[in-house]
């Protein structure tokens, strides 16, 4: 039922996806992703799941090219009005992450805010890690935390975590980013093992905290 109700909201309800994204997150959801900002690297960005294209807005004023793909059609139609309205030039593709229709070695970034459990999958990470130059950043949003500690705050806390938004690999908890979970080293050390380097970082904002992953490209 979960993914039956995520893959609503990707798809036939995806022009719910902003209000949906800004109440679970009461108003957070563009700062957790812009958290990612100050990682990129490079001059040529790839986003994968773009959703709504938000985030190809800011991409768009840090770095020089800028392309994007998703999976969902709905979504790129969403994402190009607003690139449109915008008057940027992203290319955008249909398509799965696992297999990026990209030649090897042409991005200096690639970013997902907020992706599934295709993040962990080994052709995600073979695929991302060939489109990578060498030396290249693979940033990753996988969650936001709210600071807040009222009845709100823990009814969308228990939301997240029943939902399979937050846990695992990407607990927050009170003293600060868990890495010692077997989740979480299941992916340090899938993504290792494909010439990562990878590090985690916590981005505390004035009514949360973000955590953003930073996998470099290694030989």
């Amino acid at each position: 039922m979960l993914r039956f109700g995520f893959r609503l909201l990707y798809y036939e309800l995806a022009w719910t996806y902003d209000l949906v994204s800004w109440v679970v997150s009461l108003g957070e959801w563009r700062n957790w992703q812009r958290a990612a900002l100050p990682f990129v690297a490079g001059e040529r960005a790839l986003e994968i799941g773009h959703g709504p294209g938000h985030m190809l807005l800011d991409l768009s004023t840090a770095v020089s090219h800028v392309a994007a793909l998703d999976l969902s059609p709905y979504m790129g139609r969403l994402a190009r009005r607003r690139l449109e309205k915008a008057g940027l030039p992203v290319l955008l593709v249909q398509g799965r992450v696992q297999e990026l229709p990209w030649a090897t070695a042409v991005f200096d970034t690639v970013l997902a805010t907020f992706p599934t459990d295709y993040i962990i999958e080994p052709e995600t990470i073979a695929s991302v890690y060939r489109v990578l130059r060498m030396d290249g950043r693979f940033i990753i949003v996988p969650e936001g935390h709210l600071a807040g500690r009222g009845v709100l705050y823990r009814f969308i806390d228990w939301l997240f975590r029943i939902t399979g938004q937050r846990g695992g690999a990407f607990v927050v908890a009170e003293d600060g980013f868990g890495p010692d979970t077997a989740v979480w080293e299941l992916f340090r050390q899938q993504y290792a093992a494909a010439g990562f380097r990878v590090e985690v970082k916590q981005i505390k904002l004035e009514r949360s905290v973000v955590t953003v992953i930073i996998a470099q490209k290694e030989g």
